[in-house]
């Protein structure tokens, strides 16, 4: 059995992953978020994810791109803790640590079948949807109704 340890490598380690698998015929979903305190909202994400293509990646964003986009204090566990934590849930089969600010990079890399967004989002309000729609590749709404929230959480702890 894999280690979540095992499931998480560089884009380059990752993309030739992903190469093996296409040439066995397996498809390929790409997911992606900070995970900054996993939650039942991400879980639920990554197991809607999963059940889009054969093989699921998942895009953990780094620090310093969480930072930009959480605001002060976050994130509160560090990218490689994230990536652990991600690694570790069954429906996720390889894990790439990401500092861009998007997932341009990874989506132009590796070329995923499908990728994934939560229920905050429509077909038409990915950002990314047009450079998958480029290559051939669909966007997929995956999850529950977004109504578990990261900073609640964190707000709850604090008091």
């Amino acid at each position: 059995m894999r280690t979540a340890q095992d499931k998480i490598g560089s884009l380059d380690v990752v993309a030739a992953q992903v190469a093996l698998a296409r040439a066995a015929g397996r498809s390929v979903a790409l997911a992606n978020g900070c995970f900054d305190v996993l939650h039942v909202g991400h879980v639920r994400y990554l197991e809607g994810a999963k059940a889009e293509a054969d093989v699921l990646v998942v895009g953990v964003n780094g620090d310093t791109s969480v930072a930009k986009l959480k605001g002060p204090g976050r994130p509160v566990l560090p990218e490689a803790d994230r990536a652990v934590l991600v690694a570790g849930l069954r429906s996720v089969d390889h894990v790439v640590v990401f500092q861009e600010d998007d997932v341009t990079r990874l989506l132009s890399t590796l070329r995923p079948d499908v990728h994934c967004k939560g229920t905050d989002y429509t077909e038409d309000t990915v950002p990314e949807r047009d450079i998958v729609r480029s290559y051939g590749g669909r966007v997929a709404i995956v999850g529950d109704p977004k109504n578990h929230d990261t900073r609640a959480l964190i707000a709850r702890v604090r008091e």
